[in-house]
């Protein structure tokens, strides 16, 4: 996996990729058209984050690159790649209960908050590309 270059893509199976993690300086894509959502991205070395009409999606500190960023009805999945271990945030429901699956191993389940957010850390470093998976 390598970063996304174009900062903000739709891949083939109507998932998307974004964020790049070795960038030194903040780099932003605003009104992306996807499936119907405007979606926007600020990235660099320090944060990633989507938003999805103008809603909190997903936030990385530091930055990481993010591919086949698929949401469904029952959760999130995606592969996430970054140079030092992360904090993740995602939107999900509010006050809500999911599985957390890090490379296909159940981590438990995390309740999301009042707005819907979910924070997990991922181990990062050296690892490569991480597959993540939160699922009701």
């Amino acid at each position: 996996m390598a970063v996304v270059v174009e900062l903000l893509r739709t891949e083939a199976d109507g998932a998307i990729s974004f964020g790049n993690h070795k960038l030194e300086t903040k780099a932003k894509v605003e009104d992306f058209e996807h499936a119907g959502d405007l979606l926007k991205v600020k990235t660099y070395k320090s944060i990633t984050k989507l938003e999805k009409n103008g809603m909190f999606a997903y936030e990385s500190v530091p930055g990481t690159s993010v591919n086949s960023f698929v949401e469904k009805e029952d959760g999130v999945s995606f592969l996430v790649e970054g140079d030092e271990d992360a904090q993740i945030t995602v939107g999900l429901e509010d006050e809500t209960e999911y599985e957390v699956f890090i490379n296909d191993v159940n981590i438990g389940r995390m309740k999301t908050n009042l707005s819907g957010k979910l924070n997990l850390s991922v181990e990062l470093a050296g690892a490569g590309e991480v597959k993540v998976k939160v699922t009701k």
